[in-house]
């Protein structure tokens, strides 16, 4: 049976992915930081799949320490990896920072996700064909790579630094790929589409309810937005497509910036000296 590993999967797109995958027979790890949320949305996986093919495991990406536990928790229980989902995000309203100093969508949406997979990518290849599936999101077009502010010291704003972690996304999928070339692994990023479930809003405030209220019509479902996710996670049609962006299961153009092989050259020793690989 292929295993597949999701992270984030305690809610929404995650939860979704998770589900999806596991009715096309895949055994999944939800990777989740929250005990009791993790508890919840496994209950309810095996509900909603009628299986028991589902393992809950805790991990915070904000935390490069949790990350390597997690890593080494995964190896102990598994020797092969078929597919990765980097799905987990976060979106602050805030400026905050990680267990280790970064700004939180940097830290959490890009460089937790570039360690994890670095550290899991002998199980992606020990699988007949690995597949790494980022989550990323239009926001990288206005994303901006600022190596002498990375971590927003000044002039933060939510757009700035979601866009800022998602053009991140783009860039470790293109420089991914390039270090898998020769190798049985792909990786590909995807714009999910507008979910309401990634509004950075709380919904529990009457200004946030009637955010979403609003904007609900024009939003999907989490169950519309992973897809896309499921299909390069499964799909034999894109088995040896690599180093892409997918919309609507169609390879659709990035940015200049995300086109850019000397920026992603640049941030991935960047990563590499940040998370200690």
């Amino acid at each position: 049976m292929k295993v597949a590993l999701v992270t984030g999967a305690n809610s929404g797109m995650g939860l979704a992915t998770t589900v999806e995958l596991v009715k096309k027979g895949y055994h999944v790890v939800m990777m989740c930081r929250n005990t009791r949320r993790g508890k919840v949305a496994w209950i309810s996986a095996k509900e909603k799949t009628r299986s028991e093919e589902l393992t809950l495991m805790y991990g915070d990406l904000g935390s490069l320490e949790s990350i390597r536990e997690f890593a080494a928790e995964f190896k102990k229980k598994f020797s092969r990896l078929d597919v990765l989902v980097n799905n987990a995000g976060v979106v602050a309203v805030k400026r905050q920072l990680t267990d280790d100093g970064f700004e939180s969508h940097l830290g959490v949406n890009h460089l937790g996700h570039f360690l994890l997979t670095n550290l899991l990518l002998d199980e992606l290849k020990a699988a007949d064909q690995g597949r790494v599936v980022t989550v990323s999101s239009g926001a990288h077009k206005w994303g901006r790579i600022d190596f002498d502010d990375p971590h927003f010291e000044k002039g933060y704003s939510v757009a700035k630094a979601y866009g800022r972690s998602k053009l991140a996304n783009i860039l470790f999928t293109k420089a991914l790929s390039k270090r898998l070339e020769g190798s049985n692994v792909t990786a590909n990023a995807v714009h999910p589409g507008a979910v309401s479930t990634n509004l950075g809003v709380n919904r529990k405030t009457e200004f946030g309810r009637g955010v979403h209220k609003v904007l609900k019509p024009f939003f999907q479902s989490a169950e519309e937005g992973a897809e896309t996710t499921v299909y390069l996670a499964s799909s034999p049609e894109v088995e040896y497509v690599t180093g892409k962006y997918f919309y609507k299961m169609k390879e659709v153009d990035v940015s200049k910036d995300a086109e850019n092989e000397w920026l992603a050259e640049e941030l991935w020793g960047w990563s590499e000296e940040r998370t200690g690989l």
